[in-house]
């Protein structure tokens, strides 16, 4: 290839998506893909071996596709003796050796890697040119105009106008099935015989390619959190556009009808159950939201699928996760060290090992240390419910998220843990701190059957740690949380608690915390 070129054309990890604009009328003469792997991504935290794998197979994959189209592709892997190991550094290389007229890329999802390219690109005079990421419904932008002069940014709003603009289960003017959220509906916990039985979830043995990074990574990341083999079972997240369109496939005929009823339920040794496993590919991008909204919504006008299930799968993609995004977007760079209730521990130890006598989170964390996944009441009600009351750094429990789980990308991860989860931003994204006592883990689940801990008990050698906690998180912030009104129950029950269970509880929890972090 003569020298210089016009594109260069950089590609993310997170950016698998054939229909990208950025590739829409590239010159294989004069135009090239560039795409880096680095052992940045996998060091800046301590990504697990699911994640690593996942990330480098889908990305190998995607190169050969594009090769396919008869583009020119030029690849770094992450192994080649000569690899800088850092994005900017690559990218400053690639500037170099082909010259171009400029780089070319999709908005990244990702906050420090658009610093990093800016400045790889500044520093050598090239221009860097950023395509709007078709993959959502709304942009920046629309977020940013629907927060402008509101006190206070809410779900429920943002999620009714999207429906109403986009026309996603809208029947004319008219929210389908006549309720815009039919969250009421979806709450149930599973019978005492357990969950229904339905077909295990679809999982792809790894093919030569990702046998390739299986074996990389077990040697160069051996010390990375959790595990990976070879096999459907060890690894078998999809890796390719024509595998993930398989999984949504296999979620709607096998799963849907029964998610949203059963969406929070938990069960000890049963990490899928009816949820869709759809998030890593849908942020690879190598689904787009828009087909996945409509493959929901078809099947419920066919009738394959309740409207209470099809509404909260729905209002997950169109609403939870671009309203995430658009707080992370508008927010950043301040909103990744926000710390709005002073939390200082450190993470307790047994997260990368789930080595713990609290059976909800041994379930919760082992699992995600041998799979890479945990469903979004694990994460907000078990290992994040645990966290906030603990008093974790929330720089910390977002690092470990980051880390573990295969389908975690900054842009949708962050927001998720800074102000869902450790309500670490006071408030900006949701209405309150969400707090329990292991009386609702017990309700939603069976790990408390197997548990040596009481979750109705606070003090004493049964008490529950997360009904301690919970009590001793009360106490700790009763003053701020005076002020949200969504909390005037839970206030107005510590205040019937007298002076003496107070200490207990106080001492109890800080006994606690010095046993974990002592581990």
């Amino acid at each position: 290839m003569e020298h210089p070129i016009n594109n260069l054309v950089l590609i993310l990890g997170d950016q698998l998506d054939e229909a990208a604009s950025v590739l829409a009328s590239l010159d294989p003469q004069r135009d090239v893909v560039w795409m880096a792997e680095v052992m940045e991504e996998s060091t800046h935290v301590w990504c697990s071996k699911q994640r690593a794998v996942l990330f480098l197979s889908a990305m190998r994959h995607f190169a050969q596709t594009l090769r396919d189209r008869g583009l020119s592709v030029s690849y770094r892997q992450i192994d080649d003796p000569d690899n800088r190991q850092s994005l900017a550094a690559e990218l400053g290389v690639a500037i170099e050796t082909y010259k171009p007229n400029q780089v070319v890329m999709t908005a990244p999802g990702d906050w420090r890697v658009l610093v990093s390219i800016r400045s790889a690109c500044q520093a050598r005079g090239v221009p860097l040119q950023i395509h709007e990421d078709a993959h959502f419904f709304s942009t920046v932008a629309d977020f940013r105009a629907h927060a402008k002069g509101r006190k206070q940014l809410r779900l429920e709003y943002w999620y009714r106008e999207s429906r109403q603009r986009h026309g996603v289960l809208m029947d004319g003017k008219q929210p389908a099935g006549g309720k815009w959220n039919f969250d009421h509906e979806n709450r149930a916990a599973f019978p005492k015989s357990g969950p229904p039985v339905r077909p295990p979830p679809l999982r792809f043995a790894p093919d030569e390619v990702t046998c390739g990074v299986i074996a990389w990574v077990n040697a160069a990341l051996a010390s990375h959190p959790g595990t990976v083999t070879a096999s459907a079972q060890g690894f078998g997240w999809p890796v390719t556009r024509q595998e993930a369109l398989a999984l949504l496939a296999d979620f709607i005929a096998h799963r849907l009808s029964q998610f949203g009823l059963y969406q929070d339920a938990m069960w000890t040794d049963e990490p899928w159950l009816f949820h869709s496993h759809l998030a890593s590919a849908l942020n690879l991008k190598l689904l787009s939201a828009r087909e996945v909204v409509l493959a929901v919504e078809q099947a419920w006008r066919k009738g394959d699928a309740p409207i209470e299930s099809a509404e909260g799968f729905i209002r997950q993609i169109l609403g939870w996760r671009e309203y995430v995004r658009g707080i992370y977007w508008t927010q950043m760079p301040d909103y990744a060290e926000m710390n709005a209730l002073a939390a200082q521990h450190p993470l307790p130890s047994f997260f990368w090992t789930g080595k713990t006598e609290m059976n909800c989170l041994s379930q919760a964390i082992s699992q995600t240390l041998e799979t890479g996944y945990a469903h979004h009441i694990q994460r907000l009600m078990v290992t994040g419910l645990y966290t906030l009351m603990f008093g974790v750094d929330p720089r910390q429990v977002h690092a470990w998220y980051l880390s573990v789980y295969v389908d975690a990308v900054e842009w949708v991860e962050l927001p998720n843990v800074v102000g869902m989860s450790q309500y670490a931003d006071g408030g900006l994204m949701a209405s309150k701190p969400y707090v329990a006592t292991g009386k609702y883990i017990s309700r939603m689940s069976n790990y408390c059957s197997s548990c040596r801990f009481r979750p109705d008990e606070s003090t004493g050698e049964q008490a529950c740690p997360f009904t301690t906690l919970y009590w001793d998180f009360l106490l700790r912030h009763q003053e701020a949380l005076r002020r949200n009104q969504r909390m005037v129950m839970q206030l107005r029950n510590l205040d019937r608690l007298s002076d003496e269970k107070r200490g207990e509880i106080q001492a109890q929890a800080d006994q606690h915390r010095k046993a974990c972090l002592s581990l």
